[in-house]
């Protein structure tokens, strides 16, 4: 195959990671402003911030582990 076209997949695939760091962002500052409403629901948001967090940081590994399958295995 052309490498070329391998390395724009690559590229592509680890654009992954950009959706997800902006994701994040954007849910740590809608929780920062919850937790600024209504102080007593500190923990429940807490905890599904984390839990969306993690789901979004786990789809930039998957696009990460793309990448790499993309330049080394092919």
């Amino acid at each position: 195959m052309n490498t070329t076209l391998l390395a724009i997949g690559a590229g592509i695939a680890v654009l992954c990671g950009l959706g997800a760091g902006v994701s994040i962002g954007i849910a740590t500052g809608h929780a920062t402003d919850a937790v600024a409403r209504q102080p007593e629901a500190s923990g429940k948001i807490t905890s599904t911030l984390i839990l969306g967090c993690a789901l979004a940081e786990a789809t930039a590994i998957y696009g990460f582990i793309i990448a790499l399958l993309i330049i080394f295995v092919l």
